[in-house]
């Protein structure tokens, strides 16, 4: 099956999976939802994640959800950059996600990151997602 959005569909997996509190999430990988993967895992708003061989030569990422008080850690998730509409900004022109209690994630020359790391190397890029 053909795909105009991956990056869509893995933040709809995660947002569905944990309204109804299911532990983890499979789903194909790739090396730009690795690194998103990887930013969430840093900021704390997934458990752990692991990438795994499916044995079709196709690897896949398994993402352990995190919870507290049963609710879901991850309040809201929302695409930004579209395939159709990419959304660019400079290093001084990063949002603020409800007023610094999210985080931006988004790729810049120097790979994946979150708004206050790449603001604070001075580094614009594409917004790829709000995370709150």
């Amino acid at each position: 099956m053909n795909m105009s959005d991956p990056i869509a569909d893995m933040l709809t997996r995660i947002r569905n999976a944990g309204k109804v509190m299911h532990p983890e999430v499979s789903l194909p990988s790739s090396r730009l939802k690795n690194a998103i993967v990887d930013v969430l895992k840093k900021e704390g708003y997934i458990a752990d994640y692991t990438i795994e061989d499916d044995g079709n030569n196709k690897k896949r990422l398994k993402i352990n959800l995190k919870y507290k008080n049963n609710t879901h850690v991850i309040e809201g998730l929302k695409r930004i950059s579209l395939p159709s509409l990419r959304v660019y900004v400079s290093a001084k022109e990063i949002p603020r996600v409800l007023g610094g209690l999210g985080i931006v994630i988004m790729t810049t020359p120097n790979g994946v990151m979150n708004g206050k790391q790449a603001e604070k190397e001075s580094l614009g890029g594409e917004v790829l997602c709000y995370v709150w």
